[in-house]
């Protein structure tokens, strides 16, 4: 991580990539152990902790409310999904083509993660020539 404000934005986008690709591996396990008898799906929290951080935000502009965000607060929790639910007989509860249409959409948000940190990457070579 970056320790001046001028990254602000790349380590915002950093730590979202580094939470996205910690899902696209849970969403694999999870694939993994789709036969595994009583195995439950188990999902990250990010998101929903990011926008509550923008949304309980007393400044004015995304500038500043990216500049005072506490990235350490921001990391991913990996939490078991209907623990106690199973659709199945064996106690399994991971669906095998929700399972894969999760992970592709995850690897799109990575992708698209690592494009907006190479964006902000030639955004500052350029003002730097």
């Amino acid at each position: 991580m970056f320790c001046s404000n001028v990254y602000d934005y790349i380590n915002v986008l950093g730590t979202a990539a580094d939470a996205t690709a910690t899902r696209n591996e849970i969403l694999a396990n999870n694939i993994a152990n789709v036969n595994t008898p009583n195995y439950k799906r188990k999902d990250i929290r990010f998101e929903t902790e990011l926008k509550y951080a923008f949304l309980n935000s007393d400044r004015k502009t995304v500038d500043a409310t990216v500049k005072q965000l506490d990235l350490d607060y921001l990391q991913p929790e990996v939490y078991t999904d209907y623990a106690e639910l199973s659709y199945r007989y064996d106690g399994n509860n991971v669906d095998y083509d929700n399972e894969s249409a999760m992970l592709a959409a995850n690897q799109i948000k990575y992708n698209g993660l690592i494009d907006s940190v190479n964006h902000e990457f030639s955004m500052m070579k350029m003002a730097m020539q």
